[in-house]
């Protein structure tokens, strides 16, 4: 008896600057992770994340993260998706700043 599929999105880091991102469905990456597209169906997330790998010169270390949906987009499931929705820890400027406004 197989599992039930987990949605998920998919994340990576930007090449450049390390920035945490995710693929939304018209396969751009964005830093929002309620942006990136909920993906319900195990054989499209395995081709979205081929299609995310064949982007190495903007993107690194992509995988598919659990996710659920919520009322402004997808939500991460686990903590360290979670943290990684905020960027680094040690600073409160850029994308931590910026999460007033979303």
């Amino acid at each position: 008896m197989s599992r039930r599929f987990t949605p998920k999105v998919v994340t990576a880091n930007r090449l450049r600057e390390g920035d945490v991102v995710y693929l939304t469905a018209d396969d751009r990456w964005t830093p929002w992770h309620h942006e990136a597209e909920l993906i319900e169906d195990e054989a499209h997330a395995q081709l979205r994340l081929i299609h995310a790998n064949a982007r190495g010169h903007e993107i690194v270390g992509a995988y598919l993260a659990d996710a659920k949906s919520g009322p402004k987009g997808p939500e991460p499931t686990h903590f360290r998706e979670e943290f990684r929705t905020r960027g680094p820890s040690n600073y409160a400027h850029g994308k931590q700043a910026d999460l007033g406004h979303v």
